[in-house]
């Protein structure tokens, strides 16, 4: 729970509900006001059903007395849907109120009233019966739809809402109600009555997995998480991913420098990398860059520190062997703990669970240097560019304040020349920029490493020759002699006191 979570429960004293749903009660400042009637909408398939049984199974757990109250699934329906999570409805009170088989009959038809003058006054005495019968602490109505159809009007279904929020006010009662949001024009009646509102929304892109988001639209008097929370259903239940707000991890800095365990490498970042720090790696496919990353992370790890890497672009298995083939094994600082390998896939995670798995990193294993690799599949992650630096910001943020290294790869489009971009301008967010480069010398194809930007301290403005070999990373001396490097076709310069 957050300072704000706290304070009002403090000054409120008012008692909280745990949800059971991971990461909501973050999003909610701490769970849901008890004794009080709670709106969750969204469209079929957001994962409505999955919260409100997480919701009475905390409940159930905690000794107390839910109930279930379904208007459109049946028994056996919310069965499966328990049994796909690995879950049992024991404790869990069920009430289905469909229609009878008879209800279908003609003789059954109705003439003289008008059908909701009838069946909604048997289905609201049915609920008030079995409400005052169990005497639950939590009750979740399923689905309000079917209600509305019943109520006939507005009128009648605000009037009949309003009812069912007066009857369980004095009986200690909180109530979630579901709503599929199928009528036609989006329903604001509940909205006004509810205390708080929570809609579930999902997107459907053109490829990968279908993103999952969940906003909190109000909560009268009790502070909240705004904004969108990438949620994700999987096993086990729906899972929440509050959105990072780097001002709430503020923790005193510590000042210390990271080396990378190659001398020259550390002389040319003026000695090594500050904790707190971003740092871009950027240039061509090929030039180095993945590998200098891992050389940090490995270092870290033979300091008996812990480092994260998150890989987009190629698989771990052959990060893995490439790097053993440069001298740095990673199979026993994986075994050991103190190097963790992650496969990303941006067709299937949202940003939101990219950073959940993060701050896992940073505040479970106390990681010291975090590795993305690279900006790219990141940039693929997210649905508009606009949003991946708002993002990257408040996460490199957060790193910086909670003394960790970061290290991010950025691949140029192009190999060679000055015409070289890369799809997102990240370097004015990186604290220090390592741009490394292809270019041509002799009939070869040489690489070239320096450093361009470093903020809060000196380093080396020379470029320097960079090779990667089966004994690990070289650094050569600065290449003096030539001028243009850069460019990729550098021109050999006249030496120091010879004649033109």
């Amino acid at each position: 729970m957050d300072d704000a979570a706290h304070g009002m429960s403090d000054t409120t004293s008012e008692k909280l509900l745990h949800t059971g749903v991971p990461g909501l009660d973050n999003v909610l400042a701490g769970g849901l006001t008890a004794n009080r009637l709670y709106l969750l909408e969204g469209s079929p398939g957001t994962g409505k059903t999955t919260i409100a049984l997480q919701f009475l199974q905390d409940g159930a757990a905690r000794g107390e007395s839910v109930l279930y109250i379904t208007l459109s699934e049946t028994l056996e329906e919310l069965k499966g849907v328990a049994r796909s999570h690995g879950w049992s409805l024991q404790g869990v009170q069920v009430r289905e109120m469909l229609p009878a088989e008879t209800a279908l009959a003609p003789e059954e038809q109705s003439t003289m009233f008008h059908p909701s003058e009838l069946e909604l006054g048997e289905t609201t005495l049915k609920i008030l019966s079995d409400v005052d019968r169990l005497k639950p602490t939590r009750v979740v109505f399923d689905s309000l739809s079917e209600l509305r159809l019943l109520a006939g009007s507005s009128l009648r279904y605000r009037r009949q809402i309003l009812a069912l929020k007066q009857f369980f006010a004095g009986r200690q009662c909180t109530v979630l109600l579901l709503d599929d949001m199928t009528a036609m024009e989006h329903d604001l009646q509940v909205q006004s009555i509810a205390h708080a509102v929570v809609r579930l929304e999902q997107q459907h892109s053109a490829y990968g997995a279908t993103r999952r988001r969940l906003l909190i639209t109000k909560y009268r008097g009790h502070p909240y998480r705004d904004g969108y929370h990438d949620y994700r259903i999987r096993r086990g239940g729906l899972q929440v991913f509050p959105r990072l707000v780097a001002a709430e991890h503020m923790v005193p800095a510590i000042q210390s420098r990271l080396t990378s365990g190659i001398a020259a490498l550390d002389d040319l970042l003026g000695g090594g990398l500050e904790r707190g720090t971003s740092t871009l790696l950027v240039g061509a496919p090929g030039t180095g860059k993945s590998s200098l990353a891992v050389q940090f992370a490995v270092a870290a790890a033979q300091r008996g520190e812990c480092a994260a890497l998150f890989v987009f672009d190629e698989s771990i298995s052959t990060l893995c062997t490439r790097a053993k083939g440069m001298g740095m094994d990673l199979q026993p600082m994986m075994a050991s703990g103190h190097v963790t390998l992650r496969q990303v896939d941006p067709a299937e995670l949202s940003p939101g669970e990219f950073v959940h798995l993060i701050r896992e990193e940073v505040e479970r294993r106390r990681a010291t240097v975090v590795v993305i690799d690279s900006l790219n599949g990141y940039l693929n992650a997210m649905p508009d560019e606009r949003f991946l630096i708002v993002q990257l910001h408040e996460l490199l943020t957060y790193l910086g304040q909670a003394s960790v290294a970061t290290l991010l790869v950025g691949a140029h489009h192009g190999l060679i020349g000055g015409a070289m971009q890369t799809p997102v301008d990240a370097s004015y967010l990186a604290d220090a920029v390592v741009l490394l480069r292809y270019f041509e010398l002799e009939g070869e194809v040489m690489q070239a490493i320096s450093v361009v930007k470093k903020r809060g301290g000196a380093h080396e403005r020379t470029i320097r020759s960079l090779t990667l070999r089966s004994d690990g990373i070289h650094i050569g001396e600065p290449l003096r002699n030539y001028r243009g490097i850069l460019t990729g076709v550098p021109v050999p310069t006249a030496a120091p006191g010879a004649t033109p």
